[in-house]
């Protein structure tokens, strides 16, 4: 119950009587002398609508003089109407009950109430004393019995902070200390420490936005707990003292760095601030220093530096150097700077770093079964670090020192690997064979075949993550595309087209195209199947094609860019995937027809003169008939007569491309096949669990076992409902299944809530109950 609720209790309480001996009294009366409840009267009157209060004639308010009390009681006022079953109360500002008692020297305004206190009753202290707020909070008997202290700057704080108290819950107040500090606290809504971020945030408009009292209450709060005068020490010591973490600020700073989005102006204030310029630590990597976010701009321009010198080493130092650094930077990435985005060199630099641990297998020697083996095992982190690189950095200057760290460990390494891969395969067969060697894969009813135009190994294992995090059971099978390694040739091969009699003569120069677009589909709709267009989900007792082109498309004009966006293309392909197994659909196979290179900068260029081509792309051309040419040529998939030229190594026939396919190569050859079956109907969330709930204050840090990769955490009153949400912002858990989140309001403490995981979709995966703040001995 609310502290309102027990004073309207309390007040009710003085009108029980014993009707064996006494008669019901005919109201309550309240004194009041020093006006103490006066500033809260309309909030109690709201709670108590039998309450009458002397003053003003204001009718409308149920306030008026002496006289007119009477008349209310008497019922003799027109249109009046007090509820019935209930005495009055009269509250008598500025009236002790001594006042009431002399009635010789009672003033003429207050003489008709006089006779009152014997047809009546007062509410007061068991010493016949009126009651002060003070006394009401503290005494055991009438009172609250709460702890509170008898200061005088406490007894301000308490007055000012009233209204405030009264919506307060009494049984959370039960074992507190309440101090001036509390009452202050209270005042300014609760939360000193986000009242000062607000302010660091806001400034003038902070202040301006508060009241007087207010206003007086949050520069009390911070001079006690923090030695701290807004008005005196100024907007800028603030941001300097937080910026430093020094004691009492350690405890705000945490609280910015949970939410720093909250206050996107501190920043910018600590900015205008002068750092320390006489620690030892300010030029290493530690984190003394790290408050300032000037610091943090000091670390990524040495990285910048340090990533561009990787230039002049050979491609082993070069990783050994990133790997330094990784140890160097890495801490950084768990700053606040890293949150705001201002850290990319130090978020990219971690997948730099996995790139290069992975390029020191070498896939530049053995057979083709070890090269696809090894490409399988580690070799597409490779790639997927260089992805996931490029993905963190905008800026100009941020791109070039990622771009170049990539091409000084990636490109020596790809470009050794495809040129082996050529080697071994020139004047061998290719292993991905032709057409007239590979046989259809089984189709059955009730399978969706879903074709990605270029879906790479390192975006087939991300996609394969993504789907088994969701829930789906996948089997995932290394699949050589079709040579050159383009859409053309390689879509039909994925697709169920079943025919050979549209190869013969078939001119490789033709784009190496064996069917238009309309061609394609018409052929598999002649197999027997569906074509789901959009967001179609077909007839689930047949057989389907389905298609998604988008990250080929992007690849070929956004270049390097892809790598922004390909988690999101792989978000959609998961989400259609699911929705086709909603359907009903038994199964969905996920093919592809090519991968694709892709260097920052541009890949390297070699000459291959158009006077002896028919057809050239970036990495094949069909050399004209008769032409002579040291390039290497490989036999067309749709027509093993017919035969194209691959570029050597990862080179390009065209200068300036970043993103390219069409070659010999493990990245653009070497795909991966995904078999995915529905979600199992009795999958429950048992995989999870969480195992430890710790609450220190009102930050709650869990761990968990099993499954539970990209899950965030969250604490809220009501697990299914996300609006319920108490957390300032969810977190993601850690490698180790560890998060903490920190919930805002300190009046939820000892609040019942659970704590709940989510995946990425906000669909709920696990929940266990909690008390907020922890349990209480």
């Amino acid at each position: 119950m609310r502290i309102l609720s027990h004073l309207i209790e309390a007040v009710r309480s003085a009108a029980v009587y014993n009707p064996d001996v006494q008669v019901a009294p005919a109201c309550i009366l309240w004194p009041d002398k020093d006006r103490l409840w006066e500033p809260v009267m309309p909030l109690v009157q709201a709670a108590l609508p039998e309450l009458l209060i002397l003053g003003e004639y204001l009718p409308e308010k149920k306030t008026g003089p002496a006289i007119w009390l009477r008349c209310m009681l008497a019922g003799t006022v027109e249109d009046a109407v007090l509820p019935e079953g209930r005495p009055p109360v009269l509250y008598l500002p500025g009236v002790s009950r001594q006042d009431l008692r002399a009635v010789e020297t009672c003033p003429d305004p207050l003489k008709p109430l006089a006779e009152l206190q014997y047809r009546g009753t007062i509410w007061s202290q068991v010493n016949a004393k009126d009651w002060t707020i003070l006394a009401w909070l503290k005494s055991d008997q009438g009172g609250l019995g709460l702890d509170v202290a008898q200061d005088r700057e406490t007894k301000n704080a308490m007055h000012l902070a009233l209204h405030r108290l009264l919506e307060a819950e009494l049984e959370l107040l039960r074992d507190k200390h309440l101090d001036k500090d509390y009452f202050n606290t209270l005042l300014t809504g609760g939360d000193p420490i986000r009242d000062l971020l607000l302010w660091l945030d806001q400034g003038e408009a902070f202040q301006a936005a508060r009241g007087t009292n207010e206003w007086k209450a949050f520069v009390s709060v911070c001079q006690s707990r923090l030695g701290f005068h807004p008005e005196n020490d100024g907007l800028l010591a603030g941001a300097a003292r937080l910026a430093a973490r020094e004691d009492p600020w350690q405890a705000v700073w945490e609280r910015f760095c949970e939410a720093p989005q909250r206050y996107p102006n501190i920043p910018s204030q600590i900015r205008k601030c002068q750092p320390p310029s006489d620690t030892i630590f300010w030029h290493t990597g530690g984190s003394e220093c790290s408050g300032w976010p000037q610091w943090n701009e000091d670390q990524e321009k040495r990285l910048h530096d340090e990533l561009m010198a990787l230039s002049k080493f050979p491609a082993h130092e070069a990783a050994d150097k990133l790997k330094a650094l990784e140890a160097h930077h890495g801490h950084r990435r768990e700053l606040v700077w890293a949150q705001l985005g201002e850290a990319p060199l130090a978020n990219a630099l971690q997948h730099l770093a996995v790139m290069a641990e992975h390029t020191r297998t070498s896939l530049s020697a053995g057979t083709v079964d070890d090269l696809a083996k090894g490409y399988e095992q580690q070799g597409w982190q490779v790639d997927n670090g260089v992805i996931q690189a490029l993905a963190h950095v905008t800026a100009a200057k941020d791109l070039e020192a990622v771009s170049t760290a990539i091409r000084s460990v990636y490109l020596p390494w790809a470009e050794a690997c495809a040129r082996h891969l050529q080697k071994i395969i020139h004047g061998a067969s290719y292993p991905g064979g032709t057409c007239l060697t590979t046989q259809p894969a089984a189709v059955e009813t009730g399978d969706c075949i879903f074709f990605v135009d270029g879906l790479r190994f390192d975006a087939g294992k991300q996609l394969g993550d993504m789907l088994e995090r969701a829930g789906f059971t996948t089997t995932q099978t290394p699949t050589w595309a079709a040579l050159p390694s383009v859409t053309g040739t390689g879509k039909p091969a994925a697709a169920p087209v079943f025919t050979s009699d549209k190869i013969q003569d078939h001119p490789a120069g033709y784009n190496f195209e064996l069917l238009t677009h309309y061609q394609l589909h018409k052929a598999i709709k002649e197999n027997g199947f569906q074509i789901l267009m959009k967001q179609d989900t077909g007839d689930v007792t047949g057989k389907a094609w389905c298609e998604f082109g988008d990250m080929d498309h992007e690849g070929h004009t956004r270049g390097w860019k892809l790598a922004k966006y390909r988690d999101a293309l792989l978000t959609e392909i998961r989400d259609r995937i699911d929705a086709l197994l909603e359907a009903g659909w038994k199964r969905v196979r996920v093919v592809t027809d090519h991968g694709w290179l892709l260097l920052p900068g541009g890949l390297p260029k070699t000459e291959l003169p158009a006077a002896l081509v028919d057809t050239k792309w970036g990495r094949c051309a069909s050399v004209k008939s008769g032409a002579s040419t040291d390039e290497r040529l490989y036999p067309w998939y749709w027509n093993p007569h017919q035969h194209v030229a691959l570029a050597d190594g990862i080179s390009c026939y065209k200068k300036g491309e970043e993103y390219a396919h069409g070659g010999l190569s493990l990245q653009e050859c070497l795909t991966l096949q995904l078999l995915v079956l529905p979600k199992a109907k009795d999958q429950a969330d048992a995989s999870i669990d969480i195992t430890d709930v710790v609450w220190k204050g009102m930050r709650c840090t869990i761990g968990v076992d099993g499954h539970f990769a990209g899950l965030f955490l969250d604490i809220r009153t009501r697990a299914g409902n996300a609006p319920s949400s108490v957390a300032l912002s969810t977190k993601p858990l850690k490698k180790n299944g560890t998060a903490s989140v920190v919930v805002e309001n300190e009046d939820m403490q000892g609040l019942s809530a659970f704590v709940v995981l989510v995946d990425e979709t906000g669909a709920l995966m696990a929940q266990t109950e909690t008390v907020i703040g922890g349990e209480t001995a």
